[in-house]
């Protein structure tokens, strides 16, 4: 599942919320947007690793940690969180580690 941002009727809150419940929350995971306008989760490959086709990139949510899957896509806040962090970075961040908190 991913988010293309090129395309703004795509980037609404049912997408970030279809987005985080489509992701385990066995694994790490961090929310990835490419170069390219592509929001997506990663799972497993986190961190500063292999960020050199990433526009920007959200911090690392540990396994088990509640950020995604379906309890965390049916948390309104925090569903609202990461669509606000998207779009308010999409596609000219500051840096290209986002901190939401």
């Amino acid at each position: 599942m991913h988010i293309d941002l090129n395309q703004p009727e795509r980037l609404t809150i049912a997408a970030v919320r279809q987005l985080l419940a489509s992701a385990s929350d066995d694994v790490h995971t961090q929310l990835r947007v490419t170069k390219a306008g592509i929001a997506y989760i990663s799972a497993g490959v986190v961190g500063g690793v292999d960020i050199e086709n990433l526009l920007f990139r959200l911090e690392t949510w540990a396994a088990g940690s509640g950020y995604v899957g379906k309890i965390a896509a049916s948390d309104e806040v925090w569903v609202m969180q990461i669509y606000n962090a998207i779009n308010d970075n999409w596609p000219n961040p500051p840096f290209d580690y986002i901190d939401i908190y």
